[in-house]
């Protein structure tokens, strides 16, 4: 009863408050502990929609803010969205010339969950490596980097993927995410370069 009427306060908040979903006081939450948007940084969105991290992101930098998604997302002012998909190097090139420098990726995107957990945290840290492969493909040297993620079997061996590429890697649970989930966000700071097809 207790984590609901928690959830229930959270939406009533980001109504109250003009965000799109609960999922605003996460990013607002990892940026006081971990600040890895500075106050002019060029951000991209992985998976954006409805557009709560990228209400966020507006107000956290002066520099561009962009959002990919498949899906539509209602107009934010101040910022740039792209309807497809993260993989597709035409989409990679059109965050590049909107941005010209990336210096933050961050994805708060989750796959459909089917109710078998092996099988969504596998599809969830196959997610992860595309965010991870696009973060590699674009972001500036010294860049950050911003994930959601699932503890299970095949995080350890992604948490090091990540560690590969950034000098500062840590995991952080959000105090707005729902109790008992093995959501965590993996945090990379620094980015150190590193093409997808590197390894």
């Amino acid at each position: 009863m207790g984590s609901q009427w928690g959830e229930d306060r959270q939406y009533r908040a980001a109504v109250r408050e003009g965000y799109r979903s609960r999922a605003a006081y996460k990013l607002i939450e990892v940026q006081k502990h971990a600040k890895i948007i500075r106050p002019d940084d060029n951000v991209v969105d992985l998976g954006a929609a409805p557009g709560s991290w990228l209400q966020v992101l507006r107000s956290l930098t002066t520099g561009k803010v962009i959002g990919v998604d498949l899906n539509p997302i209602a107009p934010i002012d101040g910022v740039e969205t792209v309807v497809g998909d993260l993989n597709d190097p035409a989409v990679r090139e059109r965050v590049r010339s909107t941005l010209g420098v990336v210096n933050v990726v961050v994805s708060d995107a989750a796959p459909k969950l089917s109710g078998q957990r092996s099988y969504d945290q596998a599809r969830a840290i196959e997610l992860d490596e595309q965010v991870l492969a696009f973060a590699r493909a674009t972001l500036k040297p010294g860049g950050n980097f911003l994930v959601k993620s699932f503890q299970g079997e095949d995080f350890p061996a992604f948490l090091a993927r990540v560690r590969q590429v950034f000098r500062s890697v840590r995991t952080y649970q959000a105090k707005a995410s729902r109790r008992g989930s093995r959501e965590c966000y993996v945090i990379g700071k620094n980015f150190v370069g590193g093409a997808p097809d590197a390894d």
